[in-house]
C-alpha cells in the first residue's frame, strides 16, 4: 500500500508539474495556513505549491480548496489534474433559478467604447456586442449618453452593455449592464433583487478565481476574464493574467458566456481563441486605429 504524501511533497509535485506554465509569474508569500486544515496535506501543499506558481494569498487559497476537494471527489492526489471542476471551487454553474437573463454563448467581438457616437459607428459596422464605458461625473450628461448609445444601436443587431451605471441603463432600455468586481460587491442585496428583476442581462468583470467563484453567486449572464496582457487604460490591482491562466479560467467557467479583455491585440486573437472563449473584448484596437471600421471588420473576421 502506498503511503499517503506528505504536504511537502504535494508541494513539490504541483509545482515541479506546472512550472513551466507559469514561469512568468514571481513567487508570492503562502498564506497563513488556517488551523482548521492543518491536517489536510492537499490543502497545505497545493496552498503552498500555488503560491510558488506566482498565485495571490486569495487565489492560491482557492485553488488549494477546490484541489483538496478534487482529491476527496476521486479518492485520489494527481499533481497533474489541474482543477478546472466548478463544484470543487464551490462556484455556482449558469442557468440557476436566481440567474440574470441569458445572453448569447458567443458574443464575439466586443468594443468597448467611450461615447455613444462611437457606440453607433461600431454597431453600424457589425460589430455584434458593444459597451458604451462613459466617463463623467455629471448625471444629466451620463443619463443623456446612455439613452444616445441606446439608440445608436436601435435596429444595427448590436447587443448594447453600459459599464457601470445601471439605474441609468435600466430606465434607458439598454440590453445589459457591466459591472466590476467591486461594483458588484458594493450592491445590496435588495439591489442585486432589484437588477436582476429588471430583465437587463449582467456582465462582471473579474481577475482570478476568488473574483470568479465571487461572482458566480449572482449569476450574472456572462464572465469577463482579464487582463489578459498588459495594458495601459486603467490601473489593475493584479498582474496580467497571460494564456496560460486564462486557459485554465476559461475551462472552469465554461458554462457562463466568456470574455476575454485586457491589452488583446489582432496579433494575439488567435492564442486567446485556443482558450475557447467566445468573445474578446478590445479598446485600442478599435478607437486608436487610422480605419476603426476596417480595424473592427479584420478583427471580426479573425473572430470566425
Amino acid at each position: 500500500m502506498l503511503a499517503t504524501p506528505t504536504a511537502a511533497q504535494i508541494a513539490q509535485a504541483i509545482t515541479a508539474a506546472h512550472q513551466a506554465a507559469f514561469a512568468s509569474f514571481p513567487p508570492q508569500t503562502a498564506p497563513a495556513l488556517p488551523a482548521d486544515r492543518a491536517q489536510d496535506a492537499v490543502y497545505a501543499g497545493a496552498l503552498a505549491a500555488c503560491s510558488t506558481l506566482g498565485f495571490i494569498a486569495i487565489d492560491a487559497d482557492c485553488l488549494a480548496s477546490a484541489w483538496s476537494a478534487q482529491s476527496a471527489r476521486t479518492g485520489q492526489f494527481d499533481a497533474q489534474a489541474w482543477p478546472t471542476q466548478a463544484a470543487d471551487f464551490g462556484l455556482l454553474t449558469s442557468g440557476g433559478p436566481q440567474a440574470f437573463a441569458p445572453c448569447p454563448q458567443q458574443l464575439g467581438l466586443y468594443a468597448v467604447l467611450p461615447t455613444a457616437e462611437w457606440v453607433g459607428r461600431m454597431a453600424r459596422a457589425g460589430v455584434p456586442t458593444v459597451q458604451l464605458r462613459f466617463k463623467s461625473d455629471d448625471a444629466q450628461a451620463i443619463a443623456a449618453e446612455i439613452a444616445a448609445a441606446v439608440a445608436a444601436v436601435a435596429g444595427t443587431g448590436a447587443l448594447l452593455f453600459i459599464n457601470d451605471h445601471w439605474r441609468q441603463a435600466i430606465a434607458a432600455g439598454s440590453y445589459g449592464v457591466h459591472l466590476g468586481q467591486e461594483d458588484l460587491d458594493a450592491l445590496s442585496a435588495a439591489e442585486l433583487a432589484e437588477l436582476r428583476a429588471s430583465g437587463v442581462r449582467l456582465g462582471v468583470s473579474t481577475h482570478g478565481y476568488a473574483e470568479m467563484v465571487r461572482a458566480s453567486q449572482a449569476q450574472p449572464s456572462y464572465i469577463a476574464m482579464g487582463a489578459v496582457f498588459p495594458t495601459t487604460l486603467k490601473k489593475m490591482a493584479t498582474v496580467p493574467q497571460g494564456l496560460a491562466r486564462l486557459e485554465r479560467y476559461a475551462a472552469l467557467t465554461r458554462s457562463y458566456p466568456q470574455v476575454a479583455i485586457g491589452g488583446i491585440s489582432a496579433a494575439e486573437f488567435s492564442q486567446v481563441r485556443e482558450s475557447g472563449v467566445g468573445s474578446i473584448a478590445v479598446v485600442r484596437a478599435i478607437v486608436n486605429a487610422d480605419n476603426p471600421e476596417a480595424a473592427a471588420a479584420d478583427l471580426m473576421a479573425l473572430m470566425r
